[in-house]
């Protein structure tokens, strides 16, 4: 494919540039001021717009998404949500979840996703148990050179040969929720057992609960210094982090840290889910954000749930993701912006992407001037690249009288 050249780009730090992306090899191939690049037959002018790395979505359930309005869930806690699920997925079927996966994706894409780590059920009611997942694998070879999708299994005390089977049928990272085990240690000690017989990833649904004592964290950062597992290791959620005191944050997050573990927030659900039996000085429900960075966590942000009997809301976007993060959250504009880019590519293992030279081409164009009009104003004009091609692009149109 022959190159495309960016005209008039302006990158976060305010400087306008021209950048030169290579469709053959995926990558950035010049970054120049602007004016200076010569010619090329294929050209777009990004004049007014941001241009930035494309996001990143760390945390999804696309077998789950968009079931709100059948499950008919009521509003509730995580364990109300988990039973109203299980109930339906008697219903579930493998094309269903094809085609709400694949609507998700779409929108997720033109939203400035490139690539999305999705958590899966194994649908141990009625039918085959893998059915999900199988949905899940077919979509992602549909999705390639457009959206790189990770798979991860996730199961609560689940058959051991189950486990093996989802592996070897390709999934790419074994999932947990030790905190719903009926033995939350030995459920752990068999996860991170697993997923180094196959040499895949952990991705841990760790301490989703506002108990303070809560332990999923700190026991799986200690197995993890003790195993010395080789391929990488998420917790997710740890919400029972923002409810310890400071001291006692920051020392977990040093284990965690030590630990080499990435820290996943997912903001929009457990603000939605969590609090419910406070109702005066409502916790936020969220991890201790602050404490994850300054030890030197790795942390990025993703959506989680979209429109679910875990999150009637929800608009497949990590810039509202992001903006949750400033409000909630209370980090600053370029710290949430980049948990769900940069920071969500390197929890995904994926090579650092944005408009920068070498850089892999996948970028997010927003017309806007700033990082905090980016987040603040819900831009709707977006333009995404995946490995130097245009593969999205979402224009506005408004009248007022």
């Amino acid at each position: 494919m022959p190159p495309l050249l960016l005209r008039g780009a302006r990158l976060p730090g305010g400087d306008v540039r021209d950048v030169l992306l290579d469709p053959d090899s995926g990558l950035v191939a010049r970054v120049a001021p602007a004016g200076l690049l010569p010619s090329v037959s294929d050209e777009l002018d990004l004049t007014g717009y941001l241009l930035m790395t494309a996001g990143a979505e760390p945390h999804a359930h696309l077998d789950k998404a968009l079931t709100w309005d059948r499950v008919g869930a009521p509003a509730g806690d995580l364990l109300a949500a988990v039973e109203a699920w299980r109930a339906h997925t008697l219903r579930v079927t493998e094309e269903d979840v094809f085609r709400r996966a694949a609507k998700t994706v779409d929108d997720l894409c033109a939203n400035g996703v490139t690539a999305v780590r999705s958590h899966v059920d194994l649908l141990t009611a009625g039918g085959d148990p893998l059915r999900g997942l199988r949905a899940l694998l077919r979509l992602r070879k549909r999705l390639r050179g457009r959206v790189r999708l990770q798979i991860a299994v996730l199961h609560v005390d689940a058959p051991e040969e189950l486990l093996h089977e989802a592996l070897d049928l390709g999934a790419d990272l074994l999932g947990d929720c030790p905190h719903l085990s009926a033995d939350p240690a030995a459920s752990l000690e068999r996860t991170l057992r697993i997923a180094a017989e196959h040499h895949v990833g952990v991705d841990l649904h760790a301490d989703e609960t506002l108990d303070p004592d809560a332990g999923d964290l700190r026991l799986l950062a200690r197995s993890v210094r003790e195993r010395g597992l080789a391929a990488g290791v998420t917790a997710s959620h740890c919400v029972s982090l923002g409810m310890v005191e400071p001291d006692e944050a920051m020392r977990t997050a040093k284990e965690v840290a030590a630990a080499g573990i990435a820290v996943v927030a997912l903001p929009l659900t457990n603000l939605y889910l969590q609090g419910r039996g406070h109702p005066s000085g409502t916790p936020r429900g969220l991890t201790a954000l602050r404490a994850l960075l300054d030890a030197g966590v790795q942390v990025a942000a993703g959506g989680d749930n979209i429109r679910d009997p875990f999150n009637p809301v929800g608009r497949a976007d990590p810039l509202e993701t992001a903006s949750l993060l400033v409000t909630a959250g209370h980090l600053s504009p370029d710290e949430a912006l980049h948990a769900v880019t940069a920071g969500a590519r390197a929890v995904l293992g994926l090579p650092a992407a944005g408009p920068y030279e070498g850089a892999v081409a996948d970028l997010l164009a927003v017309r806007a001037d700033s990082v905090s009009e980016v987040l603040g104003a819900s831009c709707p004009d977006r333009l995404v690249f995946a490995g130097g091609r245009l593969v999205s692009r979402t224009s506005v149109h408004r009248e007022l009288f």
